[in-house]
């Protein structure tokens, strides 16, 4: 688990294809910056850009990974050159400053907007129609690892467009931004919000724990 506050801005120095064959992943090699690396062993989890990955190899302040071609297939960033936001899992105990965030990311939206607005900036993003019922005003969203609060939701046929509000420090210590209209985003709605639709799709009565004791 992450909490959605980015630790540090690293970059993705190179991309390996794992093999020929189409269908396959890549090693990625990320200089991680500023993000201090004391305890962190091969095997830890990193989220990058918002995607909970594996170290397979740590060299200094040099991190190793293999992403599978599902993980790109689902998410944006990870398959090319350049900075990502980076942050180490979460330990029992740590401060949950942002909120609770798996690093399976859900999905990519679309940046309709990015734009100064008095002393913060505004950002506007597209969500696909999949992902649109999860999204509510004053909810969380991660948007590629940070975690942000929901200040508008506007619905239409093929998903939504929500607004953020990002003040200077978020933008400055993020890779948001870099973000231009039409940049794809990594998203992950708030893991509340998945059990609930899980629940109530499904049509199971959730039973108090007097009622499952009373039917034993």
């Amino acid at each position: 688990m992450f909490t959605g506050i980015i630790a540090a801005v690293g970059r993705i120095t190179r991309v390996v294809p794992e093999s020929a064959d189409p269908n396959a992943g890549v090693r990625l090699t990320i200089d991680a910056g500023s993000l201090p690396l004391g305890g962190v062993a091969i095997g830890d989890s990193i989220a990058i850009a918002g995607a909970c990955m594996t170290a397979v190899v740590i060299d200094g302040s040099t991190l190793e990974f293999d992403v599978s071609r599902e993980s790109l297939d689902h998410t944006t960033g990870l398959d090319a050159e350049g900075d990502v936001n980076l942050e180490k899992a979460l330990r029992f105990g740590d401060r949950l400053d942002g909120h609770l965030v798996s690093g399976h990311v859900d999905g990519t939206g679309i940046v309709v907007r990015f734009a100064v607005t008095g002393e913060s900036w505004t950002l506007i993003v597209r969500a696909p129609l999949t992902l649109a019922r999860f999204i509510a005003l004053k909810g969380s969203i991660a948007i590629d690892g940070v975690s942000l609060t929901i200040n508008a939701v506007d619905d239409h046929e093929s998903g939504c467009d929500f607004s953020i509000n990002l003040i200077p420090h978020t933008v400055a210590v993020t890779t948001l931004r870099h973000l231009q209209l039409g940049d794809r985003v990594n998203l992950e709605i708030d893991t509340i919000a998945r059990y609930v639709e899980r629940m109530l799709g499904s049509g199971t009565v959730v039973q108090s724990p007097q009622e499952i004791i009373a039917a034993a």
